[in-house]
């Protein structure tokens, strides 16, 4: 669909009807009926999927969730208890755990269930403690796990903080509630049943047409109409399959999920969620839908994908009979975020708006369902189909003030994504928090990405036409702070070769102990001398800018003389280990094609059959061939040599296939060589453990002998 395409009368209408945080779908007449008085009662598709997630972490509190209800004012404890009770006799959900009956999980509901609210007085701690008093032992309540075979799925605990001060904390197993539920049913009912009880009066309230059992039984009798066009939809916005989501992280992912999370909570002002409001009134999309894009927008910046896979749900309650119950109604949806052009943040808005009423529209397909058919191979250190999830909670109820109810106080140390943010819009503004993995995450990491996603809304909010790469993320703190990081430029003799360097550090220590070997040392005059008379002897046979100098030795002073010589007469050496199979140097002398091979005597019948028609130089026997050339430096300038032209030519391991040569220029050896020096300082004693054709023996061999540094040749 077009970023500008104008909705359909239908998605006007379903826009219309779209609720804050769960989709909510347009009410279908047919009545849910009792369910059979015999036999087992099914779980709900959407029990069955938190039932068997569940079972990946048993023993953890994965579906642990936490809610508190903060009342001020004097309060009824006695009724507060019954008004609990109550709803408890009204609601079968909350009656309910979910023994397997052979191997297959069903609803077991409890004829009866009566609790005795407990009641923890913080009054005599001191008054700056007992909040987080409070939450202390919330916190306990809400890190033990829920036994999905006991009654009851939840834990609740009454916490007096002042004269006229209460905390309500509720742990409950998400099998049996979800946001709709708490926020919808559960504190409106609270609320209306605490007031009457505690004016000495009845219910008020008529008992539920059906329970949730009803639903989960009808549920599973009643497939949906067309469910094909509806599965043919998901297949369209899941396949081909979208790419996992790579977010920076801390750590390695763990090969299995651990669930291990925590909660970092944050706020959006009121005057940054009014604005917002206002911008997505302007463009044809709810909140939800503005807020999406602008979680998107940060995803693509931090991974640098196009398209990809967040999670939501919707709220399942599309009968008018389950709009009153408690009970877990939820189903996941995958929405598909496209980032494709680079859209402004107005397109991307209405983008997400197309991708959340698609999903609502085709939501009758179960997630178990998404699961089995586009995400068949399960990774098990991941979340199957995507990795962070989006919600944003049904909005307040219309209760007395002094009840409020909110999801920020209590951590219950799990999270069942890398990534989830849940929003919660309110007088205030929007309360939000950030579900993270523990194993993936540092708190500080997540406390700097709201930072970046608050930075992201405000830039959106002052301009919706900038493109999604141009909405600004990092602070200027942060902007400045990276510039003092890339602020690293130095000077160096970038024009330079790596033995002209070596060169002028002969000059300043002539004397100074250049090279260690067997009990045996050579000064950096005498090295220089011995490297020039064989620089002069392999320029005298036509060695020129860039030609290649193969050295095959063992370790000793020859061997560093060989590449001081190589680079002086102008050419790149090319180190090649001789203990390679014969095809493999064969190989590698063609493909380098160089014009000399120096080695040593025991190694020339070797390298004659690998490569017949290169001379090859004996430099510990051969040495009478050159001792009478000059022992000054050679004149690069006369071969036009400067620091562009090649130094060395190395090859890979070849474990992919043939070894492939890489070439590095002067200058290259000599950046990396002055940037080693600068990070770890000058190399006073070096010990060459790495072989010459090992990549890293060109740091310690260069970094030390253009110091003043002695190389010490490990035997």
């Amino acid at each position: 669909m077009s970023d500008h395409a104008p909705l359909s009368d239908a998605r006007q209408k379903l826009l219309r009807k779209y609720l804050r945080g769960t989709f909510a779908q347009p009410a279908r007449e047919l009545a849910i009926p009792r369910r059979p008085t015999q036999g087992p009662i099914p779980l709900s598709y959407p029990q069955e999927q938190v039932w068997l997630h569940a079972q990946l972490a048993p023993n953890f509190p994965l579906y642990n969730e936490a809610d508190t209800i903060h009342h001020s004012g004097p309060l009824d404890i006695a009724a507060l208890e019954c008004a609990f009770n109550e709803i408890l006799r009204r609601h079968e959900a909350w009656r309910t755990s979910f023994p397997t009956m052979d191997g297959v999980p069903v609803q077991k509901v409890c004829s009866e269930l009566k609790v005795s609210l407990p009641v923890t007085d913080l009054r005599e701690v001191a008054r700056d403690g007992r909040e987080a008093e409070a939450v202390r032992l919330a916190t306990e309540d809400a890190t033990e796990p829920l036994s999905l075979t006991d009654v009851p799925l939840f834990r609740v605990r009454l916490i007096r903080l002042g004269d006229e001060e209460y905390r309500l904390y509720l742990v409950l197993h998400h099998i049996i509630f979800d946001g709709v539920a708490i926020y919808s049913v559960f504190l409106p009912e609270l609320a209306a049943l605490y007031a009457a009880f505690s004016a000495g009066k009845p219910s008020p309230l008529p008992d539920p047409e059906v329970q949730y059992p009803d639903y989960a039984a009808w549920q599973r009798q009643s497939p949906e109409p067309d469910f094909a066009r509806h599965l043919e939809y998901w297949r369209q916005q899941l396949l081909p399959e979208l790419p996992a989501l790579e977010l920076p992280t801390d750590r390695s992912r763990p090969p299995v999920q651990t669930f291990r999370g925590s909660m970092y909570p944050f706020a959006l002002s009121r005057e940054l969620t009014s604005s917002l409001k206002a911008m997505s009134k302007n463009a044809g999309v709810t909140l939800f839908q503005a807020l999406l894009a602008a979680f998107a927008a940060l995803l693509a910046r931090y991974c640098g994908e196009n398209t990809f896979a967040i999670g939501s749900v919707t709220s399942g309650r599309d009968r008018p009979q389950t709009r009153a119950l408690l009970g877990y109604f939820l189903n996941t949806v995958v929405l598909r975020a496209d980032l494709c052009g680079n859209p402004s943040f107005t397109q991307l808005m209405r983008r997400m708006r197309d991708v959340t009423l698609g999903a609502l529209e085709h939501d009758c397909v179960p997630f178990s369902s998404l699961i089995h058919d586009f995400s068949p191979s399960r990774d098990l250190s991941r979340n199957p189909l995507f990795e962070v999830a989006f919600s944003l909670e049904p909005p307040m109820p219309d209760v007395a003030p002094e009840w409020r109810l909110t999801q920020m106080d209590v951590d219950t140390g799990a999270t069942k994504y890398d990534l989830h943010l849940e929003l919660d819009e309110r007088s205030e503004g929007v309360l939000a928090r950030f579900h993270f993995s523990t194993d993936l995450f540092n708190r500080e990491t997540i406390a700097r990405m709201t930072v970046h996603w608050i930075r992201l809304v405000e830039a959106a909010v002052a301009n919706p036409e900038l493109c999604i790469s141009d909405l600004p993320l990092i602070t200027d703190c942060e902007h400045r702070k990276i510039l003092e990081w890339n602020a690293t430029k130095v000077e160096y003799p970038r024009q330079k070769s790596v033995h002209q360097l070596f060169e002028e550090q002969v000059e300043k220590t002539p004397e100074g102990v250049a090279v260690e070997f067997d009990n045996s040392s050579l000064t950096y005059g005498e090295l220089n001398r011995r490297a020039n008379q064989l620089a002069h002897y392999l320029r005298h046979l036509g060695v020129k800018a860039d030609d290649r100098v193969a050295v095959c030795m063992e370790r000793g002073f020859e061997m560093i003389i060989a590449l001081l010589a190589a680079l002086k007469a102008g050419g790149a050496y090319v180190p090649l280990d001789p203990a390679y199979p014969p095809e493999r140097l064969r190989y590698m002398l063609e493909d380098s094609e160089p014009v000399a091979v120096l080695t040593q005597g025991d190694l020339l019948g070797l390298l004659a059959k690998a490569s017949p028609r290169v001379p090859l130089f004996d430099l510990k026997h051969g040495s009478s061939l050159w001792r009478d050339h000059p022992e000054s430096n050679p004149d690069g300038q006369s071969l036009g040599l400067n620091a562009q032209h090649l130094a060395y030519l190395i090859y890979t391991s070849g474990s992919t296939g043939d070894p492939k040569g890489v070439m590095v220029s002067h200058q290259n050896v000599v950046s990396s060589t002055f940037a080693r020096t600068l990070r770890y300082g000058e190399f006073g004693r070096f010990l060459l453990v790495s072989p010459i054709w090992f990549d890293s023996s060109v740091a310690g061999i260069f970094g030390t002998l253009t110091n003043a540094g002695t190389l010490l040749i490990a035997t």
